[in-house]
This record gives C-alpha cells, sequence and structure tokens, in this order.
C-alpha cells in the first residue's frame, strides 16, 4: 500500500514538474485601442449596383461597444442593426457605446443611413471590452472572440491590439479560423517605424491592414530633397499643396521666434526651427513660428523635433481666428533628420520643398512589418486618415487611424461572403490581397511590402476575381550554395474551371531571373541568381485572368544557407557558409508561427529536430561565423510525420528528456527506498 501511494504521489511530482516547466511566464498588458467617406474610393459602387452589400453576413466588433441609438446604425436585436452581442465590462447583454470608438468602426463597415458603410445590408455583433477606448485586457479579448464564433459571426473585426506577441489572444485567432470565421486586424498606429505591429495583427491567420490616405482633400504628402537626398518630411495640417516646388538656401532659425530671426537674412531662404522653446512654459505654435517666417520673407519652413522620431503638426490652435491661412508652406521632420541637416548648413546648402495629394500614401502612423520571416505583414492597407463615419450621440466623426482602414476590409469580406458564401478564410485572405492595387511612395517608387503589404484595398476588383492563389506570396532564398530555387503556388478557381491566367514576373533582372510554368493547377516559380549581392529584394508575380492580381516576391541572398533534410517527420540540418563557422542555433516554426523546437550544431555535430505533424515548417539557422551572427532561411514540407515519436507537449526535445529521466531517478529511489524499509 505505501508502495502505491508512494507512485501515486510520484506520478504527480513528474506531472506537476512538467507543467512548470511548459507554462510560459506572460504577463498581461493592457492592450491599447487604436483611435482613429471613403468606400466609394476603394470601389464599393459595382458591387452595390448588382445588389450585393453584405446581406446576410454578421460582423463582429470587438471594440467599446457600439452605440445602435444611431439613425445609420438603429435597433439592437433580431430586426435591428445590431443583431446581438455582450458586454464584457457591464457583463450584461447591452453592449452600449460610451467611448465612439466602437461605433466610428461599426459605421464604416454597416451604417445605413446619412451615410453609408461598406456593407450596408450586414449586420454587426457587437461586444463591448473597453469603456474608455485606451485599454482593454487581453482575456476579455479572448472572451469576445469565442463568443463571436459562438453568435454565428462570420467576420471578427478587431480595431485594438498589443504592440507585441500575446499567445492568448493569437490563440483565440487560431480557433476562430479553424471554425471558418475570417479575422480582421488592425495593424497599429505604431509607425513609421518597422517592427511595430503587435497581435492581433502579427497572426499570421489574420488580414491584417495598415492605413493610406483616401480622398483628394486628405492626402498631401510633402517631400524634402538635398543634393539628391530625400528627406522624410510631413505637411502639416492647414497647408494647401504646392502649384510648383519650392527651392532655396536652408538656414537655421533656432526656435522660429521673432528674436530668433532679427538680424537674420531669411528672404527667399528655407527657414529651419526646432520645434518647441528654449523659454519655459511658453506655447510657441506652430503657427507663430510660420507667421514670423514669412514675415522676414522665408519662402518656407521645416520644423524638427525635439524628441526622437517624427510628429504631425497642425496650425489649427485656439489662438488663430478661423481667418488664418500659412502664408508659407510648412512641414515637419525627425530630430535626427533635423540635427543631420543642422550639421551641413554651415556648406549653403539648398533644397526643394513639395507639397501635393497622393491618395494611396501609406500614413507615417500605419505600424509597420515584418514579424516573421515566413509571411508578409501587413496583408494590405485600406483608407484610414480622415475617414468619416458615424459616431456616438447621434453625431458624426472625422478620425484617422489603422482602426479605420481594418473595417473598411471586414465590409469587403461581407460583400465577398455574400457572393461566395462557401468561401474558406484563407481563400477570403488571398482574394482581397492578390486583387488590392500597388500602391507607391511620394517619388513614385513602391512601397516596401513590410509598409503596405500588397496593396490597397480594391473591392471591385476583390468582387469580380475568379482565381483563388495559395500561397498569395513568394518568398525564396537564394545563397552562393543555391543559386536557384522553385516554390509551388496552388491555383484555384471559384467558378471550379480549369486556372489558365496569364503570368508576368516584374523583377529586377540584374539580380535574378525568373521562370514559371503551370502544371494542373500549379504554378511553379523559379528564381536564378544573376549577382551574387546579398540583401532582400522584391517584386511581384502579375496573373491576368478576369482582372490583374498580383503576388509579392520577397527574395532573399544570403552568403550561406541551410539544408534541411526530412525523414518521416525527423529533420536534420546541414549549413553552408563562406566564411568558417563555429556555432548554429537552429529553430524550427510551424504554420502558426510558433516555434516547434530549436537544437544547436557545430561543423562536426549535428541534432535532429522532430515534428510531430504534416504541413510547412520554417527553418531559421543563427550562424556563428567569427566574430559576427548571420541568419539564413529555409521552408520545407513534411508529408508525412512519425507519430511514434515522443509526444508533442510544448517542451523542447532536450529539456522533456531531462525531465523524463528526473522522474526516472526519482520513482527508482523511491523504489529502493520502499524495498529497504520492507
Amino acid at each position: 500500500m505505501k508502495h502505491a501511494r508512494f507512485l501515486v504521489f510520484t506520478f504527480f511530482v513528474i506531472i506537476i514538474t512538467v507543467v512548470i516547466f511548459s507554462v510560459k511566464i506572460q504577463t498581461d498588458p493592457l492592450s491599447e485601442v487604436f483611435l482613429d467617406k471613403s468606400a466609394k474610393y476603394v470601389g464599393v459602387q459595382h458591387p452595390h449596383r448588382l445588389g450585393f452589400d453584405g446581406t446576410g453576413i454578421k460582423v463582429a466588433v470587438i471594440d467599446t461597444g457600439v452605440d445602435y441609438n444611431h439613425t445609420d446604425i438603429s435597433g439592437f436585436g433580431p430586426h435591428g442593426k445590431v443583431v446581438g452581442g455582450y458586454d464584457f465590462v457591464e457583463n450584461d447583454n447591452f453592449p452600449q457605446d460610451t467611448n465612439g470608438h466602437g461605433t466610428e468602426v461599426a459605421g464604416i463597415i454597416a451604417a445605413n443611413g446619412n451615410l453609408k458603410g461598406v456593407s450596408p445590408g450586414a449586420r454587426i455583433l457587437a461586444y463591448r471590452v473597453s469603456d474608455t477606448g485606451n485599454g482593454v485586457s487581453s482575456d476579455l479579448i479572448v472572451k469576445a472572440i469565442e463568443k463571436a464564433v459562438s453568435d454565428g459571426a462570420k467576420i471578427i473585426n478587431l480595431s485594438l491590439g498589443v504592440n507585441r506577441t500575446n499567445d492568448k489572444i493569437d490563440d483565440a485567432i487560431n480557433y476562430a479560423f479553424g471554425k471558418g470565421v475570417v479575422v480582421v486586424a488592425a495593424a497599429g498606429n505604431s509607425g513609421p517605424e518597422l517592427k511595430t505591429i503587435g497581435s492581433p495583427g502579427q497572426d499570421p491567420h489574420t488580414i491584417t491592414v495598415g492605413a493610406t490616405y483616401n480622398n483628394i482633400t486628405a492626402s498631401l504628402v510633402a517631400t524634402l530633397e538635398i543634393d539628391g537626398k530625400r528627406f522624410q518630411v510631413i505637411p502639416m495640417v492647414g497647408i494647401k499643396p504646392l502649384s510648383s516646388p519650392v527651392s532655396g538656401q536652408i538656414v537655421f532659425g533656432k526656435y522660429g521666434k521673432e528674436s530668433d530671426l532679427q538680424g537674420m537674412d531669411v528672404k527667399d531662404k528655407i527657414l529651419l526651427v526646432q520645434r518647441g522653446s528654449d523659454t519655459k512654459n511658453e506655447l510657441l505654435y506652430f503657427s507663430i513660428k510660420e507667421k514670423n517666417a514669412a514675415n522676414y520673407g522665408a519662402k518656407a519652413i521645416i520644423v524638427y523635433n525635439s524628441e526622437s522620431g517624427i510628429f504631425l503638426g497642425d496650425l489649427n490652435n485656439k489662438i488663430e481666428g478661423p481667418d488664418y491661412k500659412p502664408r508659407i508652406p510648412i512641414v515637419s521632420m525627425s530630430l535626427e533628420d533635423g540635427l543631420e541637416l543642422r550639421a551641413i548648413l554651415a556648406n549653403k546648402t539648398v533644397g526643394t520643398i513639395n507639397a501635393f495629394y497622393h491618395p494611396d500614401f501609406v500614413s507615417f502612423f500605419s505600424s509597420r512589418g515584418p514579424v516573421s520571416p515566413f509571411y508578409i505583414k501587413p496583408d494590405l492597407v485600406a483608407p484610414g486618415v480622415f475617414v468619416n463615419t458615424t459616431s456616438i450621440h447621434n453625431r458624426y466623426n472625422l478620425t484617422s487611424g489603422t482602426s479605420f482602414a481594418a473595417p473598411h476590409v471586414s465590409g469587403a469580406v461581407a460583400i465577398l461572403l455574400q457572393k461566395n458564401p462557401n468561401l474558406k478564410p484563407e481563400q477570403i485572405r488571398s482574394i482581397i490581397s492578390t486583387s488590392s492595387d500597388p500602391v507607391s511612395d511620394m517619388y513614385d517608387n513602391p512601397f516596401p511590402q513590410e509598409i503596405s503589404g500588397a496593396g490597397r484595398l480594391n473591392v471591385t476588383k476583390a468582387f469580380d476575381a475568379n482565381l483563388i492563389i495559395n500561397p498569395y506570396f513568394a518568398i525564396l532564398d537564394l545563397s552562393p550554395f543555391s543559386k536557384s530555387q522553385t516554390v509551388k503556388i496552388d491555383l484555384d478557381t471559384i467558378d471550379h474551371t480549369m486556372p489558365n491566367p496569364k503570368i508576368h514576373i516584374k523583377f529586377d533582372e540584374k539580380i535574378a531571373k525568373f521562370e514559371h510554368w503551370i502544371n494542373g493547377s500549379s504554378l511553379y516559380i523559379k528564381a536564378n541568381m544573376i549577382q551574387n549581392k546579398t540583401g532582400q529584394y522584391e517584386g511581384a508575380i502579375i496573373l491576368e485572368d478576369r482582372v490583374i492580381q498580383h503576388i509579392p516576391i520577397l527574395l532573399r541572398i544570403a552568403e550561406g544557407d541551410v539544408i534541411t533534410t526530412d525523414k518521416n517527420g525527423q529533420l536534420d540540418f546541414t549549413v553552408n557558409s563562406q566564411k568558417e563557422w563555429s556555432y548554429a542555433k537552429i529553430s524550427v516554426f510551424n504554420d502558426d508561427d510558433r516555434l516547434v523546437n530549436s537544437a544547436s550544431i557545430t561543423p562536426t555535430k549535428s541534432t535532429s529536430i522532430i515534428v510531430q505533424n504534416p504541413g510547412k515548417y520554417g527553418i531559421q539557422a543563427e550562424v556563428k561565423a567569427g566574430k559576427e551572427t548571420v541568419i539564413f532561411y529555409n521552408t520545407i514540407i513534411v508529408r508525412t510525420a512519425n507519430q511514434s515519436n515522443i509526444p508533442d507537449i510544448g517542451l523542447p526535445e532536450r529539456q522533456l528528456i531531462i525531465l523524463v529521466g528526473i522522474g526516472f531517478v526519482i520513482v527508482l529511489a523511491g523504489l529502493i527506498m520502499s524495498r529497504k524499509r520492507s
């Protein structure tokens, strides 16, 4: 009896130890709710004319609730616009919005009154997870996602998130995705820095949406060029487009105060000044700086930030009357660029400023990728600057943020699902992304994929598209050891006809030459390295079917590679490097972008990693070569996995073996002790 009790006790010790080691310690920070008539700009007129407006589709809005008393979103219950939902703040069945953010989001999706949303026939499920609009715990987001699925939502709109990975939110999204629900997420408002997309936008199963400008009057951009170099500047709110560029010598005018400019020759020059003032508690408005500069004859004014990063300035303030209009263009610049510019002014530097309309310009605040080496985020962009939409108390609001770009896509998805209700989430994501319009910066250069994804939402093209492309991006890795690579892309059609698109590949042929061929319903793309020049290069595969669709290409050229071989789920690795290497950390990621396991290898010692399930896996090798660490990537398709391998409970193999060994020692020790006692 003692024997049995001891064995039971030992078994529980082992189980508890495994659990302790396998649980990830994760804090639960508050999730930022990204606060921010554009439907026509993205092409909703075409499906609307044909009678497709989202009728019959339920869209869940997980946010601050929805004001269902607004005349454009009227009614709560089975016969209202808001057919259901839940208030997770007050724990009742009436998710009334007291903040405005959720009502703004819902209006873009489905308003049907003075304002028309993208899908005015759709119905809303409202889930209130925040009352202030400032934050919400990840637990409430998870609960709302799960309830939205059980309530029959076909689409979930998440215009909120965190600037980091959150496993609980990502797990809930994967659950919804597995249930056939399309999840649309705002990228976030932490741009223009890279790697600023967190959960839920970083999840590979979401449609992640960044923000562009939209109509003509809300799309002013600016440029600054000095001796062929381009600086990032942002036009301040209140200035007008220029009929022609403004050029002149740039001079430094401290803070732009009148006392700073006295005795200076600024006539017909461009004035560079610092944001703020050198006098404590002095409010030196941008309008004052502009008026001082104009009074002294300057042609334009640049204000650089007083802290790191760039900013959006506004000339409207409480001291200026309605008759105030700036006389010269005024733009903002980051602190870093401002200090760089100041350092070269002694050489009589001449600059050229321009300001013009550019509706498809990606907003500076829109969060950027990358989030993973194995897929592209954001997926696409949509209008998110100065969007006119519904607000609480039966009002309307002009608002900005990726929060208001995402519901444009949610509304578009509702239209696609009304037309083809059997489309799966991954098919919807493919159609929405590949039918988007490529976008370019103010110099007509394509935006990098990490900023704009595949491009700007085009509802007309998405509605007319028949081709479904999977995956909807092509990532290839080349090196001196692997000078060519072929990727397979599956083609399908909505009408079930055999796909036969015309193919054209747009890529710099000085770097790599591409070949392509179609075999049945598969498209094969082969990249051949022309120039051994390490770096990342972008292009596109253009497919002409009923509409023109495109697949982004990301080509990486590294100085080495990691070769992976598969033996029924046992992965073995070989590292090739032009430089002598001493150590490599190999990490394997599954199709959810979760770490499966990692292992260390050397030129003389290799370690296998076992995967339990068939599927696509991403391989990352961090290789120590001399004093440098370089990273190589690869992907592999595992066709069959050996289910007799050690079961995967979320622990790296080495830790699991150690724990099993500890357990064995405990059991053995217990047996020996019990024998001695007997």
